[in-house]
């Protein structure tokens, strides 16, 4: 492996981490200056009932720390990619034009998907401050599916992607059907973002699934993904330095349906179109989002035909806090998962 890969690799990841740590005071001073948290604490389950076990356990911090912490993660990576492409337009050679990863064949779909979601992410939490209600739930369901087609559609008609990875096997055939499964590969993945319940649970699992899909990319010698994706995860430790126990602020939507959002399209990106099995690595490398999508549809499950809950509350996270767990400790242990989740993921994609 070249060591110039490597440092190509490496350097959005240090660009974007040192950038996030120069920018978040000025935008925690913002979020405290106008005060960007929720007004009223507190949630609804999403069976329309009153979420109780959760609101005994956050109604309150939910109006003590600001909403929309994600712009960390935007801000930092918008920066780097803009900072690279532009050194590299001025002072062009072959060291700037080796570090711009910012390239059609490999990451124009990955960024556009990151700054969209996080556009209508931040329209959400915006809303979220201003009133009580930020979109409902049909609207940014409506729009990813909007966007997962899209980019499905671009995936099948411009890219030729019409197959999937199959682990230890040839890829299979499936034509246009392509289209509909990103639309519901991005559908669950965006459904996970309610792993963001917990000071510095979330930063921590996203940081190491992308971890893990910059070392799949690099392994495809898809170099400037690779590069992307470690970008990301340089953003998110910037973040998580603020979000660790008590945190700053929180991610919410502004962060989580970008990176839900880029995470699907990362995992399709690394499959057949770089001759690997992207998808089927992500339930183990994302085993942790896995578990918040099925223990919330197994409660929903439980409570609509038996008549009680399967777990003091979902997803699986906040059950730990209610059984008496400090969320510490859940997190901590999520960060323990999350790597060894991370890693056998990456062995099996690698070997499949």
């Amino acid at each position: 492996m070249e060591l110039d890969n490597l440092i190509k690799v490496m350097m959005p990841a240090v660009i974007a981490f040192t950038v996030g740590i120069g920018i978040t005071p000025t935008i925690s001073h913002y979020l405290y200056k106008y005060r960007a948290w929720k007004k009223e604490g507190g949630k609804t389950a999403m069976d329309g009932s009153t979420a109780e076990v959760f609101n005994s356990l956050h109604k309150e911090k939910e109006r003590e720390a600001p909403r929309m912490g994600g712009l960390v993660i935007i801000f930092s990576a918008l920066i780097t990619i803009l900072g690279i492409s532009l050194v590299a337009y001025i002072f062009p050679n072959d060291s700037t034009s080796k570090l711009d990863f910012f390239s059609r064949s490999q990451t124009w779909i990955p960024v556009m998907t990151l700054f969209a979601g996080a556009l209508v992410g931040f329209i959400d939490d915006f809303l979220e401050i201003k009133r009580r209600g930020g979109l409902s739930l049909r609207r940014r369901l409506l729009f990813v599916l909007t966007l997962s087609f899209l980019i499905g559609w671009w995936f099948h008609n411009k890219l030729d992607i019409t197959s999937i990875g199959i682990p230890f096997d040839d890829s299979l055939e499936i034509g246009w059907l392509v289209i509909p499964l990103f639309m519901l590969i991005s559908l669950s993945i965006y459904a996970s973002g309610t792993i963001d319940g917990i000071d510095g649970l979330s930063g921590g699992v996203f940081a190491m699934i992308f971890s893990a899909y910059s070392l799949i990319a690099l392994v495809q010698d898809q170099i400037n993904l690779a590069a992307f994706s470690a970008m990301i995860v340089g953003a998110i430790l910037a973040f998580l330095w603020f979000n660790v126990p008590p945190a700053r602020f929180y991610m919410t939507e502004t962060g989580s349906m970008a990176l839900t959002l880029t995470l699907a399209t990362i995992a399709f990106m690394t499959d057949s179109l770089g001759g690997g099995i992207g998808i089927a690595a992500l339930p183990i490398i994302g085993f942790l989002l896995v578990a918040t999508v099925a223990t919330t549809i197994a409660q929903l499950l439980s409570k609509k035909f038996l008549g009680r809950k399967l777990l003091r509350v979902a997803p699986l996270h906040h059950h730990f806090e209610a059984i008496g767990w400090p969320s510490t400790k859940v997190v901590m242990r999520y960060w323990i998962l999350g790597a060894m989740f991370a890693f056998f993921g990456v062995i099996f994609a690698l070997i499949g």
